[in-house]
């Protein structure tokens, strides 16, 4: 188990219950009651620091190396059901971008996300979760598909934003996103969007608009990762943590400013803490999410989500 930074008296502690144990289980002296003790500094240790998170905080939570990623959450979800569909038809396959089908009992979904790696291996074959065009054009593909056969798309979002190296402008990642964008506004099937990591730029609003948008409790969402903001206006990475808090990149944030619908709650710890409660969860607000939008028929539910996202933001002409 990896511990952040802000984690550390709860590692102290945990460590402090694990010696106490084995004094316990080595020799004839009862340790019941000190090992009690220890048990409830944890949890109030746990309850305490959880429950008042700074903004940087739930940021480096987001980043997790533990925390679970799309695929994590489709196969939990889908089970052996999932049938994973590759290629934009047009330059590759790009690995940063998985998509396929699968059912949730007896409802079938089309599910799109970015994927990171678990070591370094991995992680430089899904590009760090951060896709090219054609990764943008293959789940554009997909919910083309999605749409012609009446099946509910699913996006999880989980990228530091997409791929900025000069082969990826030169192939058009910015018409890519804006082609995506313009043509989720008017796709004829529900869309159901999570944040379930990092939410960063264009390269999350790439597969991000959806008739109902939740964020998990520990993730973020906004236009620029804390690092490159505190980069451009202080020169220097050390401003990280204010330029997380002014922001407003968390999910109260975003509810507050009616960007998302709702927020997923996580176990305490985050959903790394409790992959299989994450899990489910997450399943749960789908289904919930599917059950109100099923029954829309294609206009209503375009009419929905375009003035959704016209009532954003405040302006003054």
């Amino acid at each position: 188990m990896e511990y952040l930074d802000f984690e550390m008296p709860i590692k102290e502690l945990e460590d402090q219950l694990e010696k106490c144990q084995i004094i316990g289980e080595e020799s004839e002296v009862d340790v019941s009651a000190t090992c009690k003790k220890i048990e409830k500094k944890l949890a109030e240790a746990k309850k305490d620091i959880y429950k008042n998170l700074t903004p940087w905080q739930r940021v480096q939570l987001s980043r997790h190396p533990n925390r679970p990623y799309t695929l994590d959450y489709i196969n939990a979800i889908c089970g052996d059901t999932f049938m994973e569909l590759h290629g934009d038809r047009n330059v590759k396959d790009d690995k940063a971008m998985i998509g396929g089908l699968g059912k949730i009992g007896e409802q079938s979904f089309m599910f799109i996300g970015q994927q990171k790696g678990y070591n370094t291996k991995t992680r430089q074959y899904r590009n760090f979760g951060m896709a090219n065009p054609e990764g943008y054009r293959k789940a554009l593909r997909l919910m083309k598909m999605a749409e012609k056969f009446g099946i509910p798309v699913v996006t999880l979002l989980d990228t530091p934003g997409a791929y900025p190296g000069l082969e990826a402008e030169e192939r058009g990642q910015g018409e890519a996103i804006a082609r995506n964008i313009l043509e989720m506004t008017r796709l004829k099937t529900p869309i159901i969007t999570i944040v379930i990591g990092e939410g960063a730029s264009g390269g999350a609003l790439g597969i991000g608009v959806g008739d109902r948008v939740f964020m998990m409790e520990n993730t973020w969402y906004t236009v620029i990762s804390p690092e490159s903001c505190s980069s451009i206006l202080w020169r220097s990475w050390e401003f990280k943590e204010q330029a997380a808090e002014a922001l407003k990149l968390t999910g109260n944030d975003m509810k507050k400013l009616k960007i998302i619908d709702g927020i997923i709650k996580e176990p305490l710890g985050g959903a790394h803490s409790d992959r299989q409660s994450a899990f489910k969860a997450v399943e749960k607000q789908i289904l919930k999410s599917f059950d109100e939008l099923k029954d829309l028929d294609h206009a209503t539910l375009i009419e929905k989500r375009m003035n959704k996202y016209l009532e954003m933001g405040v302006y003054k002409e």
